[in-house]
């Protein structure tokens, strides 16, 4: 422990040189690996009759091996006299063309241009310690005064962040071609508790005799890997970022299990270096009863179901791997904007490097079963991309569910687990949009063929907060022509808005919607025809809610949330805070009528917020139930102020769905899908 610096700086002096060589004596130091790890890439870019200029040597036998197999031209120097003296003396007899040199690499007194390669095995991560790089730009001036044209600085290297930042700014201000090798780690699991936990890297930066216009940027994977070309600095480092992120992984997975973890990494294409793959793991707890031979497997989740609960969530990971039964389950989602083939093109793909990411002790040769769902890819097609000022980018896709059926999404893509809103499609030769008895290849549609089927509601809180309406007594003999008045915060792809006024006799609805490009793709995209019984207000909903309430009360039969919150890393993702404020509760109650409801889809993972949440809302509307939605977070809440007219969870309740159910129109084969009274028969008094 006493080799040790005190301080990252110490790594850059040579007083703390001189001492641990000193401390070292006899015993070779050999960082970051020795010639038999590194021989592949050196000798694929250093030449045997190359004046190679070995910087910073320590007393590694790196160079000695390199002399013993046919490299007679190498010039050691390091800063430390104690280690140069020794091995000079080590070297004397059996090799006595091998010259050690007590030599500042920041100040060198060698000639322009007299070295073909530059050799540095750790130095420049030694120099780059020191606080602001000065030390370590001054090595890097002065390797490349000293190379020639076309000579070659070959640098061993762990490529933490600051450390290769500076070299490859360094060397495409220079107009250099940068190349960076990740070695492949090859220890088994028994070794993997005494191995480095990040990636070995080899930096080769190529000298030209005019500096390219262009900066060349490259990333090989292992001694030989197909160069992958970059456009910017940037990429290259995000590029060395996910290698050591994955090494960082592979050798926590294949020390330990951990079944509350779930931790993720993202696979890049290798020529775009577009994100291809997220593979998340899942480990089954220790008390799982996991067969033997259920030790590992692979699970590809079709295109177009990344954002369903069993594959986006914790929770529903664990239950799938719970079902699957192994001892640890990959899931493996694929990304947008990528192409896939078939499901055998992207086994292939991914089978070199799974056994990566296999549990401790599982033997090298054991298959790993691929599972999927239906055994195919699935289908996706981005059908428009556009950015909005309130939430960033966009997409609207079109894809295949695992129910056969065809979908349109809006996904804003700073959230891509998170479907905002979302339309069944019909084609223009189907009749009803509904399954097809034979089970026939599934053929890509065109964009054209499709349309919005305006009966289906594909979020299953729309189909409560529709439900929610039998409360107002919609379908009474009574009731038959009076208008029903909605107010709803949030408009996504305008399905829900336009559902009640098609379908739901006397309602008029006037939606609150902040994101003016929202309303433009719910206008192109999901066939949203707003009229005079459809209305939309762009603003704030709080602002808007604030204005009519303040303009004079009871105004509406029902008010509506369902707005979600940009912020995912908060407990409630929807609705935001302010919206469940004292102050606006109360200005809710007081825009409604009477007998007016309050209709609120809650989605809260913290139990003590949501516990928050339900009194600050039970203080103004004492009269509260709840529709948990299976597989989800989500839970409609149904409020009202007065409980002398509830009908409250009783056959009543059930029969105003009937009356609801009645009522709706269906004049058409699209008419609406819903069952109110089922959707009604779960609901719990808060």
């Amino acid at each position: 422990m006493s080799l040790l610096p005190r301080t990252a700086e110490e790594f850059s002096s040579a007083e703390y040189w001189e001492r641990f060589f000193k401390k070292r004596g006899e015993k070779s130091f050999e960082w970051y690996g020795d010639y038999n790890k590194l021989c592949g890439v050196l000798h694929k870019y250093i030449k045997m009759q190359d004046q190679v200029l070995v910087v910073g040597c320590g007393n590694s036998e790196l160079s000695e091996q390199l002399h013993d197999v046919g490299y007679k031209h190498l010039t050691n120097i390091d800063i430390s006299e104690t280690v140069v003296s020794h091995m000079n003396q080590r070297n004397a007899e059996r090799r006595p063309g091998l010259t050690f040199q007590q030599v500042d690499a920041t100040q060198m007194q060698y000639e322009d241009s007299c070295f073909q390669a530059a050799l540095d095995k750790g130095t420049l991560d030694a120099m780059a310690s020191e606080e602001g790089g000065k030390l370590a730009r001054n090595m890097l001036t002065e390797v490349g005064r000293v190379l020639s044209i076309g000579g070659r600085y070959v640098c061993i290297t762990l490529a933490q962040e600051s450390v290769i930042r500076l070299a490859v700014e360094h060397f495409v201000q220079l107009g250099w071609a940068v190349r960076l090798h990740c070695l492949q780690e090859e220890t088994s699991a028994e070794e993997d508790g005494d191995s480095f936990a990040l990636p070995v890297f080899v930096l080769v930066c190529t000298k030209f005799r005019q500096p390219m216009p262009m900066p060349i940027l490259e990333m090989c994977l292992g001694d030989d890997g197909a160069p992958n070309r970059l456009a910017l600095a940037a990429d290259l480092l995000a590029a060395v970022r996910e290698r050591q992120a994955y090494s960082v992984l592979r050798k926590k997975l294949r020390t330990r299990t951990d079944a509350e973890a779930d931790p993720s990494l993202t696979l890049c294409h290798a020529k775009t270096g577009l994100p291809r793959y997220t593979l998340t793991v899942q480990d089954s707890p220790p008390t799982a009863k996991v067969p033997r031979f259920n030790q590992f497997a692979i699970f590809i989740v079709p295109q177009g179901s990344e954002t369903a609960w069993l594959y986006s969530s914790s929770e529903g990971r664990r239950q799938l791997a719970a079902s699957a039964n192994f001892r640890r389950l990959v899931v493996v989602a694929m990304h947008r904007n990528q192409e896939y083939a078939d499901m055998q093109a992207v086994q292939s793909e991914l089978s070199p490097m799974v056994m990566d990411l296999a549990p401790p002790g599982m033997p090298e040769n054991q298959q790993v079963p691929f599972l999927s769902v239906g055994g195919d890819l699935g289908w996706r097609e981005e059908v428009s991309r556009g950015v909005s000022e309130h939430s960033g980018e966009y997409c609207v896709e079109n894809v295949k569910g695992e129910d056969g059926e065809l979908y349109r999404r809006l996904v804003f893509l700073s959230n891509a687990a998170l479907v905002q809103s979302e339309s069944r499609l019909v084609s223009s030769n189907s009749t009803s949009g509904q399954k097809k008895k034979n089970k026939k290849k599934f053929k890509v549609p065109s964009s054209s063929s499709l349309s919005v089927h305006s009966g289906f509601l594909c979020c299953a809180h729309h189909e409560v907060m529709v439900a929610a309406l039998a409360m107002l007594g919609i379908g009474k003999e009574k009731n038959k022509d009076v208008p029903v008045s909605v107010l709803l915060i949030g408009l996504g792809g305008g399905g829900l808005p336009q559902f009640l006024r098609d379908f739901v006799p006397g309602v008029s609805v006037e939606v609150a919607e902040l994101d003016p490009v929202v309303l433009e793709v719910a206008k192109e995209w999901f066939q949203f025809r707003p009229d005079d019984r459809l209305t939309v207000t762009l603003g704030d909903g709080l602002e808007r809610i604030s204005f009519l309430e303040k303009e004079g009360g009871n105004s509406f039969d029902a008010i509506m949330f369902d707005v979600d919150n940009k912020d995912s890393t908060l407990g409630m993702s929807c609705p935001p805070a302010a919206f469940v404020e004292n102050s606006i509760i109360q200005k809710v109650a007081n825009l409604l009528t009477p007998k007016g409801i309050f209709i609120l889809n809650l989605v809260c993972r913290d139990p003590a917020l949501r516990k928050d949440v339900l009194e600050r809302v039970g203080r103004v509307f004492p009269d509260i139930l709840s529709r948990k939605i299976d597989g989800e977070v989500n839970e409609v809440l149904l409020c009202r102020q007065s409980q002398s007219e509830s009908v409250g969870v009783t056959p009543s309740l059930k029969q105003a769905g009937h009356d609801l159910q009645r009522s709706l129109r269906s004049s058409t084969t699209h008419g609406p899908k819903i069952d109110i009274a089922e959707l009604l028969k779960d609901m719990k008094v808060v």
